[in-house]
């Protein structure tokens, strides 16, 4: 018997999900036959023979931790293969759990409120950390290996001079301009960070006010640096507290007084069958965590975007730098 005709546009939805998916994960493969001297990571040899594949989102950071962590699994004598690249937090995280990749770095903040469905972040950084290891080798089988103390949290930002012109230091400060003067308030975002929930609509809700659609304008998330220190077409916009580009470009921070965005700490996730297989993955990766800081990656991110540097040869460099991996 074939299904009623009102269920069949639900089937067909499906199917057209099922493949839009594998389209955006099949992509951006790399054998990564690039070679990596053993270093400190590669004392003990435990991932010799080991065979992985390492994925990450699409943006600078993302790219850069990638290539940080191809090249030191390739170290301890891995077989690594790279899927650098895919685009947003949903599509990679789908990557891992349906094993297209095995590990990635994602963000605490991230995973709390995009992945467990949290509404309230918690302010401590171990503590939120530790929630969100827990629950999520619970609830899905993503293991999360040790974090970095970087807060790669979200932020809103101004041209500093511009944001002495028109007072705002707080985003209170921010709220109340665009209640007084909307279009000075102009507004540049991500999709991604216009849709989440720990992005901007929580964002305006938290502070009380209302970007009108003339003034918000939807932007590619690494053209927001460039538009809001031109000042065209916004203002303030949408930044992540690591990014090289807030210095580079002599951007101002604005401060998020009521605590709003959740902490975001980088941390490599790995399904719990890998690492059940590999815990030597621990080992590895945990140096190169605890060598993360929020000034190393402001300046790892700035080399790539500021200085126009290949984002695999600055984590190359970096590795070398600590002697992680050989010269």
């Amino acid at each position: 018997m074939s299904l009623p005709s009102r269920r069949r546009p639900l089937t067909v939805a499906a199917a057209a999900l099922s493949l839009s998916l594998a389209a955006m994960t099949a992509g951006c493969f790399s054998s990564g036959t690039t070679d990596a001297q053993p270093g400190t990571l590669a004392k003990d040899g435990a991932l010799k023979g080991a065979t992985f594949t390492v994925g990450s989102k699409e943006f600078t950071e993302q790219l850069v931790l990638c290539g940080i962590t191809s090249l030191a699994l390739r170290s301890t004598g891995a077989t690594v293969k790279e899927k650098c690249g895919l685009q947003g937090s949903n599509t990679t995280r789908a990557a891992l759990t349906s094993g297209s990749i095995d590990m990635y770095w994602e963000y605490t903040g991230t995973a709390w409120t995009n992945y467990l469905k949290q509404t309230k972040p918690i302010p401590d950084s171990a503590k939120q950390y530790q929630a969100v290891a827990q629950q999520d080798l619970s609830q899905n089988h993503v293991k999360w290996l040790a974090p970095t103390t970087a807060n790669n949290t979200y932020a809103i930002a101004a041209k500093t001079a511009a944001a002495q012109e028109l007072g705002v230091t707080t985003l209170s400060d921010y709220a109340k301009l665009v209640d007084t003067d909307p279009a000075k308030a102009s507004m540049c975002v991500a999709s991604e960070f216009a849709a989440r929930s720990d992005g901007f609509p929580g964002l305006q809700k938290a502070y009380g006010f209302t970007v009108a659609k003339a003034d918000l304008a939807t932007l590619a998330e690494g053209a927001i640096y460039n538009s809001i220190s031109k000042r065209d077409p916004c203002t303030f916009g949408m930044v992540t507290t690591t990014d090289g580009r807030i210095k580079g470009l002599g951007l101002t921070v604005i401060a998020d007084d009521k605590k709003f965005f959740p902490i975001y700490n980088p941390a490599l996730t790995v399904r719990e069958t890998v690492y059940k297989e590999h815990p030597a993955l621990e080992k590895v990766i945990g140096p190169i965590a605890a060598a993360l800081t929020d000034p190393v990656l402001q300046d790892l991110n700035a080399q790539v975007d500021i200085e126009g540097k290949d984002a695999a040869a600055v984590a190359e460099a970096w590795l070398k730098s600590k002697g992680f991996i050989g010269k």
